[in-house]
């Protein structure tokens, strides 16, 4: 599943303090650099990077992102950053 399904299945309606563009940016980065090192467990600081960019680049391009400081909350960005996997960040924003 991908980040911008799991940004779009946060709640629309919750009263909690929502996360700002900073924010979004850094769970994208966060996001990149799990993937990375789950399929390419040795990947080079480069590698890394470059994944980080394709994904800021595709969530430009993606409305579920672009509302991202409107769905995903302080709490669930907290989770997410704490994550450890690729699953358990997707988890932290079901």
């Amino acid at each position: 599943m991908g980040l911008a399904v799991l940004l779009a299945s946060t709640s629309l309606f919750a009263c909690k303090k929502k996360v700002d563009a900073d924010q979004c940016t850094q769970l994208i980065d966060r996001y990149a650099t799990l993937v990375v090192r789950e399929r390419f467990p040795d990947a080079s600081a480069e590698q890394v990077q470059a994944e980080q960019a394709r994904e800021r680049d595709e969530a430009r391009g993606d409305e579920n992102f672009r509302s991202c400081v409107s769905e995903v909350t302080e709490l669930e960005f907290k989770c997410a950053m704490s994550a450890q996997t690729t699953g358990a960040l997707e988890k932290c924003l079901e």
